[in-house]
């Protein structure tokens, strides 16, 4: 299960809001591809998003990015 305070290790100093968009968006991504390709997915993709943000794979951009 995934705790509040994983929203806290990711790098940066973002809103709470950009977060959830930004997980949001790259889980529904997971999701796509792995249906795409026929993956059967052992691990829900919010949480495979939330360690990609966290792992620094993906980033969170503002909006004057």
């Amino acid at each position: 299960m995934l705790k509040p305070t994983d929203f806290d290790n990711i790098k940066g100093n973002h809103n709470k809001y950009a977060l959830v968009i930004a997980v949001a968006k790259r889980a529904r991504q997971i999701a796509s591809e792995s249906e795409d390709k026929n993956i059967i997915m052992t691990e829900k993709p919010v949480s495979l998003a939330i360690n990609d943000f966290i792992n620094g794979q993906y980033k969170v951009l503002s909006s004057d990015e």
